[in-house]
């Protein structure tokens, strides 16, 4: 009798255990919580996350700004003296401004715009907005109304303020009212100005023209001006092929009304503004696609663009030339190579000094008239060769060749002592390292080698004959996704990591390579600032972002971890986002958020405020998860970036799927049974390819603006990374075989939750991708959800909000089963001002 009790007790108690033990299910979304961090909320919470340095021209020091809840603050820093010192007091500079303007200014709200240094970075020239209106120019608004369109002027002059120009004496703390000020006019989109400021070039009805700075002049006050000269350069260009471009997104209408205008063109200058050289695509055969612009007014308006999807025969053509701008000749470069090939120029790096000058040409990388620098590569993608031309004869040399089996990425290419040696980039032995080449294309030596991925050069000390460059995956125990500076002599000895620490690093290299800014952080920490020396010593600190308000409103860091792959050996990397009011004894839906790749992971390694995707979402009551895939992200191995190809459509998923099971084996709190997936672009072709290459697991998707039809994707993507095969016949004539698998196919594979959305007017991934599923859906006899944004591109741009909360409405109706929401979207109309 007494072993039966003790039997029977001891079930009693462990049934209690087993009801203890089990996490309850989520019942109520939480809308309350993921209102508090809309876009427009966190903007009031966080501020400044990162110093964004100006590095001035006369010394190797820099200003900056760094805004938080007590204000902007502006500060000047010299690392030689390895001083920081407040640019000027904000009471102070508030006062004088007020007295000087009559205007009310304080020193936490001070509205200052385009600082620039000048007389020997001695004084300080900036702007400011008045709360006044510009009486002058609103009349000058008024009277032009007369003649332009009547309400665009008129919302024009409404938003018109008298600005109010200013110099500040650094050392003496006055500041001075300028009131005869001759701003400098913004330079127009089509005005491409010569280094020596002496010339503009421009493309007017698809051929060149050019003008001399008089006329330009004369152009930035009024650009119908009769008395503007005008010099035209070719007389053959033609609708698509063309040496200009439209803007892009014109519709028919707007194009035929724009056809006379002055519009853009691509050109590098020589450095010293007597040659240029530009780029020209022949599109004529070319097809075009369409989208429909359903709002304009008064009636729908047709847009038409050049469109080449994979596989098409149909490609553009591309040319170099070089024009002589005293001899006047234009030079055709013989850059015959491969069918359909790709050609790209090589440009001179922009100096940092230079970022508030108030135009910097664009130059080609030679600083010599005698090489101009430029690569080719096949339309496969498997060939590719760095070459330079002589602007005077159009020959070519080739300096460098790279061959794979897979696709070839190229990188920017170095100079030293203007091409008397190359450095070049190159996955060649698996990984992307930098190889010394002299000036012919002779290899010297590989400067950096092992098992770790080289992304950038950030400068190179040609006296002391050191790079310095950015990697990730060479620091043990840390993300292999981390990015860190580095410095290395030319021969490969010496090799120093330079920003030590196991956070990811955004750095800003002085002209010098003397100093450089260095902001760091994880997801998990706050995003730090400090100053160092090219050997790596820490200089000063600058600044910690503050965060307080964002962690009074509850928000609560993410939190990395570590799964492996589908194949039990490589590792991935990720990210858990978790409700700020977790609760460990629940039970969580999971969701994941994907973006293939493969030239990307969606997976934050530095802080970040952008929190819709992932951060925002998770406080409706879920956990959500990013982590990448084999075929992803190039900053590891070839291999693993190109584990893919050949297999655009579901290479990914296997890996996606295992991340989720695994943590789910951790973490009791994870409902393996409600598994979500979004994602955006290619994003939303992969969030759909979930749902059904393994409908049994992915219970819900929200797809967004997805590529799901790669066939009529764009060339270059799909090609790229999928494959195209490259075909010659006995008589030597080339063509190309491209076939995919399309998500279309599988559409009878559909059992869970599908909301589809698209963009109506997207010309980058066409609203077609998205139709061709819904289609064979239908076809398909399966229920699904479909929306199409009004008037929006891929972006969905400002009905992202919107988008949050049709997306968040379905995730929870679908995997927390809360149909509480009416018609109304409240949290949205909360925070809208009733006028």
């Amino acid at each position: 009798m007494r072993k039966s009790i003790y039997c029977l007790t001891f079930l009693l108690l462990a049934s209690a255990n087993m009801l203890v033990g089990q996490n309850k299910p989520i019942e109520k979304a939480n809308y309350q919580l993921a209102s508090r961090f809309s876009p427009k909320k966190v903007g009031k919470m966080v501020f400044s996350t990162n110093v964004d340095p100006h590095w001035l021209k006369n010394s190797e020091r820099f200003w900056y700004s760094f805004e938080t809840p007590s204000g902007k603050s502006y500060y000047i820093v010299d690392p030689a003296a390895k001083s920081k010192k407040i640019l000027f007091d904000n009471v102070s500079m508030a006062a004088q401004m007020s007295r000087l303007t009559k205007d009310p200014f304080d020193a936490q709200h001070l509205p200052i715009e385009k600082i620039k240094f000048i007389k020997n970075e001695t004084i300080i020239q900036f702007e400011v907005k008045s709360k006044l209106m510009d009486e002058d120019k609103k009349d000058a608004d008024e009277d032009d109304m007369k003649k332009k369109d009547k309400k665009k002027d008129a919302d024009k002059g409404k938003a018109d303020k008298k600005i109010f120009h200013f110099e500040y004496n650094l050392a003496a703390g006055k500041l001075t009212l300028v009131d005869d000020f001759k701003k400098i006019k913004e330079n127009p989109d089509w005005a491409n100005i010569s280094p020596d400021g002496e010339k503009v070039v421009f493309s007017k009805k698809d051929n060149l023209y050019w003008m001399d700075k008089a006329s330009y002049a004369k152009a930035l006050k009024d650009e119908k001006d009769s008395t503007i000269v005008e010099h035209q350069i070719t007389k053959d260009g033609v609708k698509d092929y063309s040496y200009g471009y439209t803007k892009e997104n014109e519709d028919n209408e707007e194009e035929v009304k724009n056809i006379d205008n002055r519009k853009p063109t691509y050109i590098l200058w020589s450095h010293d503004s007597k040659f240029f050289a530009i780029s020209r695509n022949d599109s004529r055969k070319v097809k075009d696609l369409w989208v429909i612009k359903s709002l304009s007014s008064p009636r729908p308006t047709l847009e038409t663009y050049k469109y080449q999807m994979p596989g098409e025969k149909e490609s553009p053509i591309e040319a170099l030339q070089v024009y002589n701008m005293a001899a006047d000749t234009m030079v055709t470069i013989d850059v015959t190579g491969f069918k359909d090939q790709t050609l790209s120029m090589f440009s001179a790096p922009r100096l940092k000094k230079d970022r508030d000058d108030d135009y910097t040409a664009s130059k080609w990388l030679s600083k010599t008239n005698d090489k101009f620098y430029f690569s080719r590569i096949s339309r496969d993608l498997k060939r590719a060769d760095i070459c330079y031309a002589d602007p005077s004869t159009g020959k070519v040399t080739v300096v460098i060749e790279e061959r794979l089996n897979t696709y070839i990425d190229l990188n920017d290419l170095g100079l030293v002592n203007n091409g008397k040696e190359l450095i070049h980039w190159s996955e060649r032995d698996g990984w992307g390292h930098f190889y010394l080449y002299d000036g012919n294309g002779k290899l010297k030596n590989q400067i950096t080698s092992g098992p770790f991925h080289c992304e950038s050069i950030e400068g190179i000390d040609e006296a002391g004959r050191v790079l310095y460059f950015t990697a990730n995956g060479l620091e043990a125990n840390e993300d292999p996704y981390y990015l860190h500076l580095y410095r290395i002599n030319f021969d490969g000895s010496g090799l120093k990591l330079l920003n030590k620490g196991n956070f990811d690093n955004a750095v800003s290299l002085s002209d010098g390579c003397r100093y450089f800014v260095n902001n760091f952080s994880r997801v998990n920490t706050t995003p730090e600032s400090v100053v160092m020396d090219n050997q790596g010593t820490r200089i000063a600190n600058l600044e910690k972002a503050d965060l307080s308000l964002l962690i009074q409103a509850g928000f609560k860091f993410p939190e990395p971890f570590t799964v492996k792959a589908d194949d039990g050996i490589t590792d991935l990397y990720g990210v858990m986002y978790k409700p700020f009011d977790f609760d460990s004894t629940k039970l969580y839906p999971i969701i994941e958020y994907v973006y293939p790749g493969p030239q990307t992971e969606a997976v934050n390694k530095a802080f970040s405020a952008r929190l819709d995707r992932t951060d925002r979402l998770a406080q409706l009551g879920f956990v959500v998860i990013t982590v990448g895939n084999r075929g992803g992200h190039p900053a590891r191995s070839k291999w693993y970036h190109n584990y893919g190809y050949g297999n655009l459509k579901n290479y990914g998923l296997a890996d996606k799927k295992a991340a989720i099971e695994q943590l789910a084996d951790r973490y009791a709190y994870i409902d393996i049974n409600k598994v979500g997936i979004h994602g955006h672009s290619g994003g939303g072709f992969m969030s759909t390819a979930a749902m059904l290459v393994y409908p049994d697991f992915f219970k819900v998707a929200c797809s967004n603006a997805g590529n799901h039809e790669n066939n009529i994707y764009n060339r270059w993507w799909s090609e790229k990374h999928h494959g195209i095969k490259e075909i010659t016949d006995t008589a030597g004539k080339v063509s190309f075989e491209y076939d995919i698998d399309k998500n279309s196919k599988l559409a009878s594979n559909l059992k869970g939750h599908l909301l589809l959305t698209t963009g109506e007017i997207d010309n980058n991934v066409h609203p077609g991708n998205t139709i061709r599923v819904a289609n064979a859906l239908v076809r398909a006899n399966k229920r699904f959800d479909l929306f199409v944004f009004p008037g929006q591109r891929h972006g969905y741009g400002d009905m992202n909000e919107y988008y949050f909360w049709l997306m968040g409405d379905y995730f929870s109706k679908h995997l927390i089963g809360d149909n509480s929401q009416g018609v109304d979207i409240t949290e949205m109309n909360r925070d809208i001002e009733l006028k």
